[in-house]
């Protein structure tokens, strides 16, 4: 029996370093780290189903309430910048386990808000620290064989996809039965349970071997674009993608939960569930990225992801097409994140860290311009004005591939350290 998976086994460090030197990734704690992430990054999607709920209680302008996740994602992406990076510096164990803490006690500082100045601070908290999730996946890169990274990267990448979309369902299920701030106090104590598994099962790391210092790290960020097209390139689909996927989410629960529908939290998260189909697109793209198929898996995933809309637009016409165009949306953009970060990841194994902090940035900045474009659209034009935007930040990412497709086989060079 492998020693990974004997009962009687050793120590965890000296496992690990048993599976460093045969480049294997345990199934289980890839599975554990999936399941992690997924906790993680509900914590900033809690909030979509929720708008209407949080805009009544708080007494928010309901053509400003997207500012809810538009700030979450300015947390979310000043974490990528400014913590993230100390992946590439200091013990991630300890990383991990401090962000996992100080998110429980912001989602509990959340919950308890008194009001709205108090509640959008710590919802940027909230984003600063759900950055856990890209340290997670940082050392899943790190971890896994290079023939095999694709698919770890993937497997997590699934855990992500699930706690997003789940997160609306949840959050809605709670919030029907006890209010919304019981969904965020909940998240607390599911954030101090994870905090207690991640204690036990993650791997003792030495600082990096490094003469870097932090400001050095944060300082290299910008010239990893700069002195690398396909990164760029890879950095413009995530801003896209995801302002694509935030026009849908954050927008939907308006129409929704009004006339003819009005549908309950509940309800409305059970679309949440539909779109888990993106978790199959996630694990699927990453297998795909390994055998050197990511660039025509990024093409096809962009079409789908532009006609997702035409189905999407039906609403309030057809709630059946809206759904069918929903599971096309969360297919198409989760294979286009693996994809985009399988290829980056094989770029340099010293700076996994920095490499998904940039790039998750643009992820970020997409979600927060979608958020809060597609909800003022929506207060001056409705659902029409809103599926015309989805469409059009989706057909740019593709036009852009299409411009972009001869350059597109290109390998990445070396990037500086500095």
């Amino acid at each position: 029996m492998d020693k990974m998976t004997a009962t009687n086994h050793p120590p965890y460090d000296e496992r690990m370093e048993v599976q460093a030197t045969q480049a294997v990734l345990p199934r289980w704690l890839i599975m554990i780290f999936a399941v992690a992430c997924g906790i993680s990054v509900a914590n900033i999607y809690y909030a979509q189903p929720l708008l209407d709920a949080i805009a009544l209680d708080l007494a928010i302008n309901p053509a400003k309430i997207g500012l809810v996740v538009t700030l979450t994602q300015v947390g979310y992406a000043a974490g990528l910048f400014l913590v993230v990076p100390l992946g590439d510096l200091v013990d991630r164990r300890k990383l991990i386990l401090s962000q996992t803490i100080l998110s429980a006690i912001a989602l509990s500082l959340v919950g308890l808000s008194p009001s709205a100045s108090i509640f959008f601070i710590a919802m940027i908290a909230v984003g600063l620290l759900a950055v856990v999730v890209q340290v997670l996946v940082a050392v899943t890169a790190s971890l896994a064989a290079p023939a095999e990274r694709g698919r770890a990267v993937g497997l997590v990448t699934s855990g992500v996809v699930t706690g997003i979309l789940a997160a609306r369902f949840i959050a809605g299920l709670i919030a029907d039965f006890g209010g919304w701030r019981a969904v965020y106090l909940t998240s607390a104590a599911l954030m101090l349970l994870m905090a207690t598994v991640l204690f036990r099962v993650l791997p003792r790391q030495q600082a990096s071997k490094t003469s870097d210092t932090y400001a050095t790290i944060v300082r290299s960020i910008p010239a990893l674009f700069l002195h690398d097209g396909l990164l760029r390139q890879r950095a413009i689909f995530a801003f896209f993608v995801f302002a694509s996927f935030s026009t849908l989410w954050t927008a939907m629960v308006l129409p929704l939960s009004s006339a003819p529908y009005e549908l309950l939290h509940t309800e409305i998260g059970l679309f949440g569930l539909a779109g888990l189909a993106g978790a199959l697109a996630a694990n699927a793209a990453g297998r795909l990225a390994d055998r050197g198929f990511a660039r025509w898996t990024t093409g096809l995933s962009l079409t789908l992801l532009t006609l997702s809309w035409l189905g999407i637009g039906f609403l309030p016409q057809s709630l059946l097409a809206f759904l069918v165009g929903v599971i096309l949306l969360d297919f198409a953009v989760q294979a286009v994140h693996v994809t985009n970060q399988s290829l980056i990841f094989a770029a340099r194994p010293d700076a996994h860290s920095r490499l998904v902090g940039g790039y998750m940035i643009f992820y970020s900045l997409g979600s927060a311009v979608g958020a809060v474009a597609s909800t003022t659209i929506y207060a001056s034009c409705g659902w029409t004005g809103v599926s015309i935007l989805g469409a059009a930040f989706s057909g740019t990412a593709m036009l852009f591939w299409l411009v972009s497709l001869p350059r597109a086989g290109r390998k990445f060079r070396s990037f500086p350290n500095s």
